[in-house]
């Protein structure tokens, strides 16, 4: 019973943080600005954007460090930099996902 009630689990954290994907005309106005200044290389709003995102939580598929990059989504009224983030994966990037809960779900951005 144990042994059942763990995959049970295990399927529901997998099912919970894959979060299937998103067009891009679906995403918030700010991540597609965000993905445009991506696309041109800047200017972006926060000095740690590009930077390496590490994927600590394991909710992206597994790569070589340096792999992964994060860039901020602007949150209108937000002080801070906010939750929502674009993460791209290759150089030049080929993969991009969208996390509005600050890397508790992803959902890869379709393009």
């Amino acid at each position: 019973m144990r042994y059942l009630l763990a995959l049970l689990c295990t399927g529901f954290a997998l099912a919970a943080t894959a979060g299937g994907s998103v067009g891009v005309a679906q995403l918030p106005p700010e991540a597609r600005e965000t993905l445009h200044l991506i696309d041109q290389g800047g200017p972006f709003s926060s000095r740690r954007d590009g930077i390496v995102f590490n994927n600590f939580e394991r909710r992206l598929p597994a790569r070589p460090r340096g792999y992964y990059h994060e860039y901020t989504v602007p949150t209108p009224g937000s002080r801070t930099r906010g939750a929502r983030r674009i993460i791209t994966g290759g150089d030049p990037p080929g993969e991009f996902h969208y996390t509005d809960d600050h890397y508790r779900s992803f959902r890869r951005i379709q393009r």
